[in-house]
């Protein structure tokens, strides 16, 4: 997880405490957020959350989304919730000659999950994920 998604985390735990932060990463000078909410990620929901972010508005820009299908994955807690569900996982490093692979989540601890791709199971640690979100089968 990242320096900047921690923050904005810390920031809208506080101003919007039912939002759950699924993943920020910076592209160029935007932030790209995606959010969840338990009823669900409205354009007016998406406005608030801009509108709680005054200090990095002042460095970047943003846009705020909701998962949709693709849902992004980036803490244990997402890919526990989604075992049984296909995802695609792109690593910083090579693991078994390869740094992306799609399949069904078989497992998820606290340390690394494990994907059933296409060749083979494997396991990677959660340090080793550059980007990872669910896909449609």
């Amino acid at each position: 997880m990242s320096t900047i998604q921690d923050d904005i985390e810390a920031k809208l735990a506080e101003r919007e405490p039912e939002v759950e932060v699924l993943s920020a990463e910076l592209r160029g000078d935007t932030v790209e957020l995606y959010i969840d909410h338990p009823e669900g990620v409205t354009l007016d929901l998406c406005e608030r959350v801009t509108n709680a972010l005054p200090e990095l508005l002042e460095e970047h820009g943003l846009t705020v989304s909701s998962p949709g299908p693709e849902r992004p994955l980036s803490k244990p807690e997402h890919f526990r919730r989604f075992i049984g569900h296909r995802a695609k996982v792109r690593t910083r490093a090579e693991h078994d000659g390869h740094k992306s692979f799609t399949g069904e989540l078989v497992g998820a601890s606290e340390t690394e999950v494990t994907v059933a791709a296409g060749t083979g199971v494997v396991t990677i640690p959660y340090s080793d994920i550059s980007r990872s979100n669910l896909v449609e089968s």
